[in-house]
């Protein structure tokens, strides 16, 4: 299959609401040659990392807009125009390659459409970009929801927060604590010639000059190594873990966190790690395995304790709470195409029914960390501190964290360029049992 096919279908999904990225676009690339894979990523990555803007722009080429069951001529369009204005691909290859994909939309009409559009664009684009740059949706190249609701909760830091979106993601391991120092593997990886330096808030956290392939860094296979942003890697020691412990981690997938917990320390007692749907799990399992790791995997709604807690209360739990992912768009990109304004009340709600559910589970003297990869205080210190008001054994703690923002309930890291995701954590302590 052409790749350019390969990553318009893959996209049309998630423009009709049918699929996120990471679900629609593994069919497609093993529809493609091996060598074209990397292209039908960057296409599609790319092409949803400008859709705000590049939308906009076909709005202003074409005479009307497509139907919803055009989807999928909608998403070849956006394929052509990112590859012309943000691809090395020369005009007359991107513009060919993509008309050329038509047919097989069984659709005579987009052909020339397509190509009288895209041609536009190739003459006219750059100018109708400029005169559009005072539309903040096409300067930032974010949904306009998203965009006002940055600007208002972050008067000072929504230009920066836009941008370190849609910037690449830098690559950061977590260096494993049971096998090496992150000293000694930093040596490691300069005898293997990969250009690499400490993070500045992780212990464990270490930045790539460049991306590399996994299988290229030294004992990967191991398990001496994993790929976690250093926003995430901040959970571990949060926790304030010792031996002994029995510990939570709800909402675990894809078992980032939870291989951090283990190899932070050796002499937890367990560590019960739960998330909704069981194929996620599955990967959780696989991180384990490599990590030579072990923890009790529940697949369950983690709200629903009378079907997964045998009565025994944790000493600790990590709450990485479902949210919008504001935070990780840079790593997600179509969160700028599946993500709604109305999302963001129920997301909060959800949040706080999990908390008010884990809760009980948690031992007189235990801690709980709140986590999300969200930006937005609706999801951060608004939850908790509704959650504080209604909940009279519970008080939080002070964070030992450098990084972020303090806010009048824990504190929010904003995605920078080169560095950390969005993130947000609060901490928790029971001092009391609720009273019935």
């Amino acid at each position: 299959m052409n790749p350019r096919l390969a990553a318009a279908r893959a996209l049309a999904a998630v423009l009709s609401g049918k699929a996120s990225l990471n679900s629609s676009l593994p069919a497609q690339l093993d529809k493609v040659e091996e060598r074209d894979r990397g292209l039908v990523q960057d296409l599609a990555f790319g092409t949803a990392r400008w859709q705000p803007r590049l939308d906009l722009l076909a709005a202003q080429l074409l005479q009307k807009p497509f139907k919803a069951a055009d989807a999928d001529v909608q998403a070849l369009l956006l394929v052509g125009l990112y590859q012309l204005f943000y691809t090395r691909i020369p005009a007359h290859a991107a513009i060919g390659e993509t008309v050329g994909c038509a047919d097989k939309l069984k659709k005579p009409w987009t052909k020339g459409l397509l190509n009288a559009v895209l041609r536009r664009a190739q003459r006219e684009g750059e100018a109708l970009l400029a005169d559009m740059e005072r539309d903040p949706v096409v300067r930032t190249a974010h949904p306009r929801w998203l965009q006002k609701a940055l600007k208002a909760f972050w008067p000072q830091q929504w230009e920066a927060i836009c941008a370190a979106n849609n910037a690449h993601p830098p690559m950061i391991l977590r260096v494993n604590r049971r096998h090496h120092s992150r000293d000694a593997y930093l040596a490691l990886l300069t005898e293997a010639g990969i250009s690499a330096s400490p993070c500045q808030y992780s212990r464990d956290g270490i930045l790539l000059a460049e991306a590399c392939d996994v299988r290229g860094l030294p004992g990967f296979a191991e398990g001496w190594v994993s790929v976690q942003d250093e926003a995430a890697q901040l959970a571990a020691d949060l926790m304030e873990l010792a031996p002994g412990q029995r510990v939570l981690d709800a909402c675990c997938a894809p078992g980032g966190k939870t291989c951090h917990l283990l190899e932070a320390e050796a002499g937890l007692a367990e560590v019960v790690a739960i998330d909704l749907e069981a194929k996620r799990l599955a990967r959780v399992r696989e991180n384990l395995d490599r990590l030579q790791l072990d923890a009790q995997l529940i697949a369950c709604d983690a709200r629903d304790t009378a079907s997964w807690w045998d009565g025994k209360p944790f000493q600790r739990i990590l709450l990485d709470a479902p949210c919008s992912a504001t935070g990780v768009i840079r790593r997600h990109p179509d969160i700028k195409l599946t993500r709604q304004a109305d999302d963001i009340p129920a997301l909060a709600a959800l949040q706080g029914e999990l908390l008010d559910a884990l809760w009980p589970t948690l031992e007189v003297g235990g801690m709980l960390v709140y986590a999300t990869c969200s930006s937005l205080p609706t999801e951060n210190t608004e939850v908790i501190e509704a959650f504080l008001a209604r909940t009279p054994g519970a008080r939080e703690l002070d964070l030992a964290l450098e990084a972020g923002l303090r806010q009048p309930h824990g504190r929010q890291l904003l995605a920078q360029e080169g560095g950390h995701d969005g993130f947000y954590y609060a901490k928790l302590i029971k001092i009391a049992a609720s009273r019935g």
